[in-house]
């Protein structure tokens, strides 16, 4: 860790978007899962998340490479359950599918608080979660293809909403409490320490500018 990669930490962790994020109605297939957290990295998603009945999702985001460390995945048994922080947020539901009673993806309004609504790869999205979407979007189709790879939608989808935002100065200043942003700072720089820490119930001790321990936890050693 050096002062200069704290400091990009910091910069990235200062337009991060709290009010975006994306929910994955069982996306399992990892090549996908970490395809979309790397554009939820991109677009300064805060965090993710995911549902599955079954342990599918935490093999995958296991097989997503490291970018889950960047953009945790919350994981839910149910939809209930993922919408609910969502909903507290006040966020609205869009969910990509291709109907015909869809509007195209470019005419919502994502500066306003935004849960992306994502299906499964083989099946899309269950018709529970299309009734419980405030509003259904598409991506426009000029060739034979009746859809396009979830990863890809998600991209289309996630980077229009940067583009408004970022029209709208939402990128602009940090929209992060900074006790969350030290918080996350410590876990980005010492993620081995931060882990041992959640394992023994510990509070994270302070880093200095380098990203370096100001001092060891007092209970043991770490494993």
């Amino acid at each position: 860790m050096s002062a200069k990669r704290l400091r990009k930490f910091r910069a990235v962790l200062h337009q991060r978007q709290p009010d975006l994020t994306v929910v994955m109605e069982n996306v399992h297939k990892p090549h996908n899962l970490a395809a979309v957290l790397r554009t939820c990295d991109a677009t300064g998603v805060l965090r993710a998340h995911a549902i599955s009945a079954d342990r599918s999702v935490r093999a995958a985001v296991h097989a997503a490479q490291g970018t889950h460390r960047r953009v945790p995945v919350i994981r839910h048994p149910d939809l209930d359950s993922a919408l609910a922080s969502t909903r507290d947020q006040n966020m609205q539901i869009i969910a990509a599918h291709p109907t015909t009673d869809a509007v195209d993806y470019r005419d919502v309004d994502y500066t306003r608080p935004t849960a992306l609504l994502l299906g499964s790869e083989l099946k899309g999205l269950t018709m529970q979660a299309l009734d419980t979407a405030d509003q259904l979007v598409n991506i426009p189709m000029h060739g034979l293809a009746a859809s396009l790879n979830v990863s890809v939608a998600a991209a289309l989808v996630l980077y229009e909403a940067e583009s408004q935002r970022r029209r709208a100065g939402l990128y602009d200043a940090p929209r992060l409490d900074e006790t969350l942003v030290r918080h996350t700072l410590f876990e980005w720089a010492q993620p081995r320490m931060a882990r041992y820490c959640r394992q023994h119930g510990l509070p994270y001790p302070d880093i200095d500018e380098d990203g370096d321990l100001l001092y060891q936890p007092a209970t043991g050693a770490l494993s």
